[in-house]
């Protein structure tokens, strides 16, 4: 029987770890509850869902929203369109779409970008199950996917956290990468999505090629998206540690780090792959929120929930 790498904190994940993960839901609100809203209450109702039987609570109106549910006294009160929501409309499929890739398999931060993939995966999991939503996903790593159809089931949840936990461990240096695997990933997602489902991705910074771009813009037509593409500090700037030689594959690279010029360029890149997921997300209209292994993830998320929490600069 083969050696299976162990899970080592911030380099590989365990199943105990991500089942654990539901403990600390509580710590960051995702989605609403009768007594706290989220900024990713937009996200939770269905564009093309039909009314539902049960009132649930009035918000402001967004596009695409039945303009047959329209509440015209609060609308009149305030000035601003808004609209009913109704029981039936809090149920919706969610699913994630994890990378699980050599490209993710490092980090100087305070864990790998592979491990910070599978625990946020891991809290969205749980919050949505926690909400009553049927919960499934898509890992996808160097050209090998797994589906886990969307359930109202605590078992869904766990075929997907024990499926990241297997691809996971089996991440190594020399394994090759799949350039277009994000963009493979999403059509499979577009086949098996219902209309007004909420599609989660979690992916490296730099997957987004212009055939995933394309694919991202077909699937907001119909879904509703959340992007968490992820970082690593050494993604954005280079450090001035004079020479530096990295070796793959028999291949020898040679980097002078102290050359100011090869750092601007390498930033710049950095700088224009951030600037590329802010422009398509502004585009389709969807909630970006960027993670990096900097910092802890559940403090990020805080961060971008509270809008009036001054944000850390990147």
């Amino acid at each position: 029987m083969p050696n299976r790498p162990l899970a080592a904190p911030g380099i590989r994940v365990s199943l105990t770890e991500l089942i654990e993960m539901r403990h600390r839901v509580r710590e960051v609100q995702l989605f609403s509850s009768p007594g706290q809203r989220s900024p990713l209450i937009g996200l939770h109702h269905s564009k093309l869902r039909g009314r539902g039987v049960d009132f649930d609570q009035v918000r402001v109106y967004q596009a695409g929203d039945d303009v047959r549910s329209i509440d015209w006294r609060v609308t009149a009160r305030t000035q601003e369109p808004h609209t009913k929501l109704f029981h039936e409309e809090r149920e919706r499929p969610i699913y994630i779409l994890v990378e699980q890739s050599r490209r993710l398999f490092f980090g100087s931060g305070l864990m790998f970008k592979s491990v910070l993939a599978a625990q946020a995966a891991s809290l969205i999991g749980w919050a949505a199950l926690g909400h009553n939503d049927r919960i499934g996903g898509l890992v996808f790593g160097d050209n090998e996917y797994y589906e886990i159809k969307p359930r109202r089931s605590k078992q869904s949840l766990l075929q997907l956290l024990n499926r990241m936990v297997r691809v996971n461990h089996s991440l190594h240096t020399e394994s090759q990468p799949d350039r277009e695997s994000l963009g493979l990933a999403l059509r499979r997602a577009r086949e098996v999505l219902r209309p007004g489902s909420l599609a989660i991705v979690i992916c490296d910074e730099r997957a987004l090629t212009d055939a995933a771009e394309q694919q991202l813009s077909l699937l907001a037509r119909h879904c509703d998206l959340l992007l968490l593409p992820l970082s690593d500090p050494l993604d954005h700037a280079l450090p001035a540690a004079g020479l530096l030689r990295f070796t793959q594959r028999g291949a020898q690279l040679e980097l002078d780090t102290l050359d100011a010029n090869l750092r601007q360029s390498y930033r710049a890149q950095g700088e224009a792959r951030i600037a590329r997921w802010e422009f398509l997300a502004q585009k389709l209209r969807v909630l970006l929120m960027p993670l990096s292994t900097q910092s802890e993830m559940i403090e990020q998320l805080r961060e971008y929930l509270n809008p009036e929490r001054p944000r850390k600069p990147r």
